[in-house]
């Protein structure tokens, strides 16, 4: 079937559904401005994948990542905030308004804000793919319930990674968390860790190499260990890798939208990318803080700020009549 094609010019479309956009959608849909966010995953971002958001303002005692993003899509959707799951392929320039391809066809827009954030790192080694949701896992929450009293491994040194390990213990009758060189988490966290000794063993300077299975599940991790690289296997029920982050921007490579060394999109001072009329907030925009809170300001700004660009871009057209 070929591509379909609405006629329709959405005022402004948003790419992503992470707190970032689902800020900015609340501020323009609350204003009657015509708002779509087209999203390829789950609505929430990463947010709703994170166990518990500790620091988010207006919660003494936390919320669950899930419960922020359901309350956060509610509240835009109760001033007229629509959402389309699939996924954007690439944006074109057109002068009055933008040419969005997805899989589902093309989607015309006044204004554009890319707030697609940013995806897990893999490791790049033999059998992640292969076994990945086979017992390689990169969402704790999502999958960790699957680990009850069963051993595993976690790969990774940052926040992220004992943020993750520390939450697996609920199930995990034992974890082996792999560190490529130090621990690099935040001091509280590494408190944390050190209280769970009975049930985290760290091993520090120690690379995975591969993953080996036997065509269905996982048998083991093979990593390096130490400055001889000495070979060691684990041999856990399951494997959760959380080594960092990467943007979402696949899908710019072929447009003129610049991008910084590692993918991440620049902006101005008003969040403007290098095409007019398309911006960007959160964690896929060059600068940003990877924090929600920030993200969720960053949103609320360019709310504003695309109004402002659209009702001059309305004036303009109109004053040409």
């Amino acid at each position: 079937m070929p591509n379909q094609i609405s006629s329709a010019v959405r005022d402004i479309v948003m790419i992503g559904s992470g707190p970032a956009a689902l800020s900015a959608a609340l501020y323009t849909a609350r204003e009657d401005v015509d708002t779509l966010l087209v999203e390829k995953g789950m609505i929430g971002g990463l947010a709703a994948t994170t166990d518990w958001i500790d620091n988010y303002p207006g919660f003494r005692s936390g919320i669950a990542g899930s419960a922020l993003a359901d309350e956060m899509r509610a509240q835009a959707e109760r001033f007229g905030a629509k959402f389309d799951l699939t996924e954007v392929t690439g944006i074109a320039d057109e002068g009055e308004h933008k040419r969005i391809a997805t899989m589902s066809g093309d989607i015309l827009a006044r204004v554009v804000l890319i707030a697609t954030g940013s995806d897990h790192k893999k490791l790049d080694i033999d059998g992640e793919d292969e076994y990945f949701a086979r017992g390689v896992h990169y969402c704790a929450t999502c999958d960790g319930a699957f680990y009850r009293d069963k051993s595993l491994v976690v790969i990774g040194g940052g926040n992220s990674a004992v943020q993750e390990a520390l939450f697996l213990t609920r199930f995990a009758s034992h974890i082996d968390l792999l560190v490529r060189s130090e621990l690099k988490a935040s001091d509280v966290l590494i408190h944390e860790l050190e209280k769970m000794s009975d049930k985290i063993t760290v091993h520090r300077q120690t690379e995975p190499v591969a993953i080996v299975g036997d065509g269905t599940k996982i048998i083991k991790v093979v990593a390096k260990m130490g400055p001889e690289n000495q070979m060691v296997d684990y041999r856990p029920d399951g494997i959760f890798i959380f080594i960092g982050l990467k943007p979402n921007t696949a899908f710019l490579t072929k447009s003129v939208i610049e991008l910084d060394e590692i993918g991440l999109v620049r902006t101005n001072e008003t969040f403007e990318t290098s095409m007019p009329g398309v911006f960007a907030v959160g964690d896929v925009r060059s600068g940003a803080t990877m924090q929600i809170a920030s993200a969720v300001g960053e949103g609320a700004t360019a709310a504003l700020l695309m109004r402002k660009y659209l009702e001059a871009k309305l004036t303009s057209s109109f004053a040409g009549e």
